[in-house]
């Protein structure tokens, strides 16, 4: 495998590429070796992109769509879309374009240098260049969302958007200087919240915005769900607050101000098992009696986007 991240090198984060492909290259999966045979037999693209759109299309169609869609399949589960790639499109367990759609048009993003963090296989990361970003380095621990990435990137080379196999605590401490950070869907999974605030804010360059977009409780008042076991099935959701104490956690960690740009209630049109990602989805993680809670009995999922301002 070649080194995908040499184009990142000759930005201002040439530390970061060369620990990507450091890590990429070191870390074991029992899977590995499948996933980058998959990859290495798919036919490499000529750039060919449209990503001004709900599925940003990579590549031209293929002569034989039944060969790509059954490699493509190899690198399942694919979470974040959808996506057109090569003419096969992958309907993905996210609408992730839904969410995108609440965010954009508070978005400004031309030319800026982004952060994604907890990126997944870079979907966002497309949409922003589509809105004018210059760079995206988008980074997620979870190693087949770095091969979809690569799969994409052999299908169309040469996009300015990056997945490094990299977690927020993997980032070297002089990593900062990013116009745009966009953390979403991680708060809740951090067990120090104000911590992970902090490090949002050292991240981002002065004047530059953090988006942060995260599971909240309704209600005005000033209450935390920190679930004994598991929230929604998943094992790792530390704490659930109110707009209330997000905000004091936002002061806390000396990013006061932040505009909330959306509240919405995920339903099972947005998140959803499909033949791309067949595991249980949304639907198996709510009551099936009272779908307002979950199997836990825990208020079902709502999420707030807010927009901060780093001074």
């Amino acid at each position: 495998m070649k080194n995908p991240y040499l184009q990142l090198e000759a930005t201002d984060w040439p530390e970061l590429a060369r620990l990507a492909w450091h890590t990429l290259e070191t870390t074991p999966h029992g899977d590995l070796s499948r996933w980058l045979e998959n990859i290495a037999a798919l036919d490499k693209g000529d750039g060919y992109h449209r990503l001004d759109r709900d599925a940003p299309v990579l590549g031209h169609p293929v002569s034989d769509p039944e060969r790509l869609r059954q490699q493509l399949l190899g690198l399942h589960p694919w979470r974040k879309g959808p996506l057109e790639l090569a003419g096969i499109r992958i309907d993905t367990e996210w609408r992730s374009d839904w969410k995108w759609q609440r965010l954009q048009a508070h978005l400004d993003l031309k030319d800026h240098r982004v952060l994604d963090i907890g990126c997944g296989n870079g979907y966002f990361g497309l949409r922003m260049l589509a809105d004018g970003a210059r760079l995206v380095v988008g980074i997620d621990p979870t190693l087949v969302f770095v091969m979809q990435w690569l799969a994409m990137q052999k299908l169309c080379p040469g996009l300015n958007n990056f997945v490094l196999p990299l977690g927020i605590e993997d980032l070297p401490g002089d990593t900062n200087g990013f116009d745009s950070v966009f953390s979403m869907g991680v708060l809740y999974h951090r067990r120090d919240p104000v911590e992970h605030l902090e490090q949002l804010k050292k991240l981002t360059r002065p004047g530059g915005q953090i988006l942060l977009e995260t599971l909240v409780l309704e209600g005005q008042g000033k209450e935390t769900l920190i679930p004994a076991g598991r929230y929604a099935r998943m094992r790792n959701v530390h704490a659930v607050p109110t707009l209330a104490v997000l905000y004091g956690w936002l002061e806390a960690a000396g990013l006061p101000g932040a505009t909330l740009l959306d509240v919405s209630k995920t339903n099972t049109g947005e998140q959803r098992s499909t033949d791309w990602m067949t595991f249980e989805s949304l639907r198996e993680c709510l009551d099936p009696t009272n779908p307002a809670v979950t199997v836990e009995g825990h208020p079902a999922p709502v999420r707030a986007a807010l927009l901060v301002q780093v001074t």
